[in-house]
């Protein structure tokens, strides 16, 4: 892989700015992520990361109507967002991997006091994390999955509006 040409990057995004950003959008046709899905290799060991160090409250656990035996289970996210998982006994999903296509990583808005608070949770838990900007807070959850806490509020990044 050779090197970046930045400007031109810069240059493409701009364009692409102006062709679609429009100054005055029209509402969207959706009414909000209903949840996000992921994957779980362990049930218990999910709940007692997401529930008991992330104080994300789990909210449901049902029988995933594709495949029987698996369990669908969700997390409170706030603001009526859930976060939920699939675990899929017997079949070898392997470890996580970031694909194209596949998630990056999942940013949750947390309140400033909370983003404290969580950290310290996440150190005293032994999950090793990488602390960006005074603000975010990246980790990998039991399988791998990339999360970041984002002390930001929903619909901001770098104090900017993104809505």
């Amino acid at each position: 892989m050779g090197p970046v040409d930045l400007a031109a990057i810069e240059a493409e995004r701009e364009r692409l700015r102006e062709v679609y950003l429009a100054p005055e959008r029209p509402a969207s046709s959706a009414r909000g992520v209903h949840h996000v899905a992921l994957l779980s290799s362990d049930v218990e060991r999910t709940v007692r990361f997401y529930q008991g160090v992330l104080e994300f409250p789990l909210t449901e656990m049902i029988e995933n109507r594709d495949y029987k035996g698996s369990t669908h289970f969700f997390f409170d996210l706030g603001n009526g967002n859930l976060l939920a998982f699939f675990d899929f006994p017997g079949l070898d999903l392997g470890p996580y991997a970031e694909v194209l296509g596949g998630l990056h990583h999942l940013a949750i808005s947390v309140d400033p006091t909370t983003w404290q608070r969580l950290r310290g949770r996440l150190a005293d838990a032994g999950v090793d994390y990488q602390e960006e900007s005074g603000t975010s807070i990246y980790f990998r959850d039991p399988d791998g999955a990339r999360v970041e806490l984002l002390a930001e509020q929903l619909g901001e990044m770098y104090g900017k509006s993104v809505r």
